[in-house]
């Protein structure tokens, strides 16, 4: 099918007046299967749901709200493939002078918290119509979280959105069961079995739940907010997973139900199947498109999930640690549609997912049993448990560069290096280099210091040189000219200034001027968010450092570009509160 409609007259066209749901978003509407909004408007409508998509409506009043007339079955929203206060507010808060998500990458087009502000103007809109929330905003602030803009612990975002239901994870398997039941005449405050949904209900649930720490006492007590995300991270696996409960003030509490199950291979070959135009509709050409389609208009999407539970990464609360793929059948098959795009110049620009080298579960037993819940799979080291085998990614990898008008086939996705270099038993670095490097390859060490590496959950800083060496020697026996470009984040939980001048000396002695470094960001859902709020590892209780002030944020960040003269008093200063004037 083409793409969705966004009046009422495109609705006309397509043979209905009024749509079963009205799917609102805070980006432009692009159809590609890296938006969120329309893989769940596809999926519904390969299900025999009419859909109509209401992208970034004017949320000062209900008339855009208005515009299909009342939802049969209800509105779906989501703030967009980014939480709309990251897309709105740079890490000093400031606001965001490019957003390119939307029209001509114009900022302003989405309000803060746009999951709140497009929930309450749909009940504004239409008495008594269902409310269904999701995507990455929703699902990463469905129970009581720290905001680090309004720099307090929020109520969940169910509960100020006056949504009625929060789906949580990828949810294309929830909102169809959602669907099928609203169809079937079953009322939305009684789609209270749903799995990868919240709801909200006035009585404690007493069957097989864990009650997290109640509202009122996680704002007063940090260790109880720990307690809490141990909690909600202990149960995110579809296989042992148990309803969790928060409850708030006069009874009312938001039920989390276990996680929906993982989508299979075959389920991923049929939703990635689906008709997407890969591209944003006419009506936005005036503006200048939608930028956001240029990183992804000629990349496939191969994998979800991610078992490498890096602690600043949302992944393994939205995605899980499950990770599943689809079958070379179907991305060869995406690929050469690809070829036959308009556009298209003989690049692929990636193959991945989450990490772009892992295609299945971390072991054996994850794949029964589900993801161990006191140990993580690759750190402090690799499990034993995990045998790494890239030789179905290489198969792949092999069968799209060699389709008839494809020059090269990259690979932009992050690369877990500490897995690559654990396979022993195939080629994939070799081939990695030789046919997948555009002649730099990102990867993220994201800092060196062993204190802070070890709060980020990654790998030492010896694992990292291991990987450099093994590149730098595989590109000289190819004849390549090839560079890493390590990523690098400052300012991290754990991080003093000590370490970060450790990380400027480092970088000084190997010659290296980094390009890639990104202040941390308390998102929320983190285990890194966590460590920032409380000053504490959550699992242990241990007190650890966080560099919490604007002005201790940007001297680290100073001291990562030191060879900047507009840095040079951040640097001084920096060097004279750590005590080491004489560097």
């Amino acid at each position: 099918m083409p793409f969705l409609p966004m009046t009422k007259e495109e609705c006309e066209q397509r043979g209905f007046t009024k749509p079963d749901f009205v799917l609102v978003t805070g980006d432009a509407y692009v159809d590609h299967p890296s938006f969120g909004a329309a893989m769940i408007g596809k999926v519904l409508e390969s299900r025999g749901f009419k859909v109509a998509v209401l992208p970034q409506p004017d949320w000062r009043s209900v008339k855009d709200f208005k515009r299909f007339g009342r939802p049969r079955l209800g509105f779906l929203i989501t703030g967009g493939n980014v939480d709309s206060m990251v897309s709105n507010y740079s890490v000093f808060k400031n606001r965001r002078k490019r957003d390119d998500y939307s029209p001509g990458g114009e900022s302003g087009k989405r309000p803060d918290r746009a999951v709140i502000v497009y929930g309450n103007r749909a009940k504004e809109a239409y008495k008594g119509v269902p409310v269904i929330i999701g995507g990455l905003e929703a699902s990463l602030r469905r129970f009581a979280h720290y905001d680090y803009w309004d720099n307090k612990v929020r109520r969940s975002i169910l509960i100020d959105s006056r949504a009625d239901l929060l789906v949580y994870g990828m949810g294309e398997k929830s909102i169809c069961e959602i669907a099928e039941a609203l169809e079937a005449g079953i009322e939305i405050q009684h789609l209270t079995w749903i799995k990868g949904t919240c709801h909200k209900q006035n009585t404690e649930p007493d069957d097989d739940t864990v009650i997290l720490p109640g509202y009122d006492k996680i704002t007063t007590d940090k260790k109880a907010y720990c307690r809490s995300f141990v909690a909600k991270y202990n149960n995110s696996d579809h296989f042992s997973g148990k309803r969790l409960v928060e409850k708030y003030d006069n009874g009312l509490c938001v039920v989390q139900n276990p996680p929906m199950a993982t989508l299979e291979r075959h389920e991923l070959d049929e939703l990635y199947g689906l008709h997407f135009e890969r591209a944003y509709p006419k009506a936005y050409d005036e503006a200048g498109g939608v930028p956001s389609i240029e990183e992804v208009e000629f990349s496939i999407i191969g994998s979800r999930g991610c078992f490498g539970s890096c602690a600043f990464c949302a992944l393994t609360y939205h995605q899980g640690k499950d990770v599943r793929s689809r079958s070379k059948e179907s991305i060869v098959k995406e690929a050469k549609e690809l070829t036959a795009k308009p556009g298209f110049k003989g690049y692929i620009h990636d193959i991945g997912g989450p990490t772009a080298n892992f295609r299945s579960p971390a072991c054996k037993k994850q794949k029964s049993k589900g993801a161990c819940k006191h140990k993580s799979c690759l750190y402090p080291r690799i499990c034993q448990e995990i045998v790494p085998d890239h030789s179905e990614y290489l198969d792949i990898l092999k069968a799209v560069r060699e389709l008839k008008g494809v020059k090269k086939v990259f690979i932009r996705s992050g690369i877990r290096y500490d897995y690559l270099l654990a396979d022993k038993t195939s080629n994939f670095f070799e081939e990695l280099c030789k046919h997948h490097v555009s002649g730099t390859l990102k990867v993220a060490p994201e800092h060196i210091s062993k204190n802070v590496l070890a709060a980020m959950r990654k790998p030492g800083k010896g694992t990292f040189e291991s990987f450099s060496k093994k590149f730098k020697k595989i590109n000289e026996k190819l004849g390549l000219k090839q560079y890493l470009v390590p990523y690098y984040i400052s300012s991290h939980p754990g991080s003093t200034l000590a370490d970060a001048i450790e990380l400027a000396r480092y970088f000084k002695s190997t010659g290296f001027i980094p390009d890639q470094v990104q202040d941390f960001y308390p998102t929320p859902g983190t285990l890194s968010t966590c460590m920032y709020y409380t000053g504490m590892d959550p699992f242990t209780l241990k007190e650890i450092y966080v560099p919490d002030t604007f002005e201790e944020k940007k001297m680290q960040r100073a001291l990562l570009h030191f060879h900047k003269p507009e840095n040079k008093k951040l640097v001084e200063k920096a060097l004279e509160k750590a005590g080491q004037k004489f560097l």
